[in-house]
């Protein structure tokens, strides 16, 4: 696996598998990589002949800075996960190599209307960081297309939103959250639990199943079953952040007509801060 850190040796490796024809993926990440990750990296390696992860902590989408400075670097842990799942090449750099001039005055890109309801509302700023930093990688590596984790869900319609919108040439690929044996949605975050908060994390999920179950007979009772699934967070030891069914693709509150769901939640448990979503497919009228 290559490593590099500067955007102009990465793209001349790039030209170089272009002028062969092959077809190049991209998987960025923010490091510190568990098994979800690494099917992105598995999901990229069927969708084109070359795979490129990127690894860079994005000042620009913290909005608390304790929690920037809190992230866990663990770059060489990293590029050995990286290079045992057939990445072709990793691109790692450094904060002056995103960001030459301060963030305050860098150029930034804000998507309208999905970005700005749940994580929008409760991290400001965050997606415009998110946009922004994944608009610069698209354009430095110019992959034919990259590959995200469904458990970030607004983060990909965030995403999807912005190509179509600008009309950047990648085709955005998805996978399922990928999730630990008790069901707990595999995080970076989740290193921060302490054993104790460890065995009540897994809640969170089997709150989001119970809904989906109420949903699928009572869809008429959306805010009692939203209300329900917050008493039960708060009983097991959350704080919820939010907790909403949506209409799954502009995320504006259900409606008792759709036919198409999503729970999204974000929910603290002691240091850590919890997301995860589950989506119901309903028959019209049901």
């Amino acid at each position: 696996m290559l490593i590099f850190t500067d955007t102009i040796a990465v793209q001349a490796c790039l030209s170089d598998w272009r002028a062969t024809g092959e077809r190049i993926a991209l998987v960025p990440t923010m490091g510190n990589l568990h098994a979800g990750h690494l099917a992105l990296v598995e999901r990229a390696k069927q969708l084109a002949d070359r795979v490129v992860a990127t690894i860079f902590v994005n000042p620009m989408q913290f909005d608390r800075r304790h929690d920037l400075d809190a992230y866990p670097r663990t770059l060489e842990d990293d590029s050995a996960k990286l290079q045992a799942a057939g990445t072709d090449l990793l691109f790692a750099p450094e904060v002056s190599t995103i960001y030459p001039e301060p963030l305050e005055t860098t150029t930034q890109v804000r998507v309208p209307g999905v970005s700005e309801r749940l994580e929008g509302t409760s991290r400001a700023g965050h997606f415009t960081g998110v946009a922004t930093v994944v608009c610069k990688l698209f354009n430095m590596v110019q992959a034919d297309v990259a590959v995200f984790g469904e458990k970030d869900y607004q983060q990909l319609l965030v995403i999807r939103k912005m190509v179509a919108d600008l009309n950047i040439p990648v085709k955005i690929g998805s996978v399922a959250t990928m999730r630990e044996s008790d069901g707990l949605a595999m995080s970076s975050r989740n290193g921060y639990l302490t054993p104790a908060e460890r065995a009540i994390a897994p809640e969170l999920y089997k709150v989001l199943q119970f809904m989906q179950a109420e949903l699928s007979v009572n869809a008429d009772k959306i805010i009692k079953i939203q209300e329900k699934g917050l008493y039960m967070l708060r009983n097991a030891g959350f704080e919820p952040d939010y907790l909403e069914v949506c209409e799954p693709d502009s995320l504006l509150p259900a409606k008792p007509e759709d036919s198409s769901l999503v729970i999204l939640a974000a929910a603290w448990l002691g240091k850590a801060r919890l997301i995860d979503n589950l989506s119901i497919n309903l028959k019209p009228g049901a």
